[in-house]
């Protein structure tokens, strides 16, 4: 009976095990990529570090989420999910996921950098929100080629949106994106509604341009295996959306 009892739990943890490693030089696991799916980052519409832990909850609330916990974050993290940026997460804690330390993000580590959980809920921080079911407008993206489009395309976006892509394909390779389609409120200077391009993990470093009106950009290549996409949309005016196409490539071939 033992025997038996013992070979049971034996298939059990083969079978959990078969789930975790790395393929094609990215990590992976069945559970974790299922709910690594629906962790996303969020700031104010006021900027950078202006939500009080109340208003970070409203936030992950209104687009029917919840605050990511500890466990959804680092799950995200550990497929590429990077940003240099502190938010609020589950019960009142703050911190942020780092894949590769810098100078001035992580302190020189990796992993989740922890400023704990905060007495003070008034504090001004971004956050971080758990939705699977919402995956429409940002991701993580470790897909070898893939079509990101505006929310809601080919129907025009919505005002008040906040998306970021954060992809990340194999080490030696790079990123290529092809504009298929594009309509973004036009203004001058690109301050109303406008998709930024970041050659980095973030958008803190590697700015590589700020596109809005109804012209199709160039192709823009990254150099290296990382690339963050940032759409915002501010509180009037919409237009049609962009449809645009990623594929990576090994480093050594020629960017044509």
């Amino acid at each position: 009976m033992r025997a038996a009892t013992l070979l049971w739990i034996l298939s059990l943890l083969l079978k959990e095990a078969q789930a975790w490693g790395y393929r094609n030089g990215v990590f992976h696991n069945s559970i974790w990529l299922e709910q690594a799916a629906g962790v996303y980052h969020r700031e104010s519409r006021k900027g950078r570090y202006q939500l009080t832990f109340r208003e970070a909850k409203a936030v992950c609330e209104y687009e029917g989420g919840e605050l990511a916990t500890y466990a959804q974050l680092e799950a995200a993290r550990r497929i590429g999910f990077h940003v240099c940026a502190a938010g609020w997460f589950d019960k009142g804690r703050v911190g942020y996921p780092i894949v590769k330390a810098g100078i001035n993000c992580g302190f020189g580590k990796v992993g989740i950098i922890d400023y704990g959980y905060r007495l003070n809920k008034s504090e001004q921080w971004d956050v971080y929100c758990y939705n699977p079911n919402s995956k429409e407008c940002g991701g993580v993206l470790t897909e070898q080629q893939k079509t990101i489009q505006s929310p809601g395309f080919p129907d025009q976006y919505q005002d008040g949106q906040i998306c970021y892509w954060h992809i990340r394909v194999l080490l030696g390779q790079k990123i290529r994106l092809h504009f298929l389609e594009f309509d973004v409120e036009d203004d001058t200077s690109c301050l109303a509604d406008y998709l930024e391009v970041y050659d980095s993990y973030d958008d803190i470093f590697g700015f590589a341009g700020r596109f809005c009106g109804d012209y199709l950009p160039e192709d823009i290549t990254s150099t290296g295996n990382v690339m963050t996409l940032k759409f915002l949309s501010d509180a009037s005016v919409t237009a049609g959306g962009f449809r645009l196409q990623y594929v990576a490539f090994n480093a050594t071939e020629t960017d044509t």
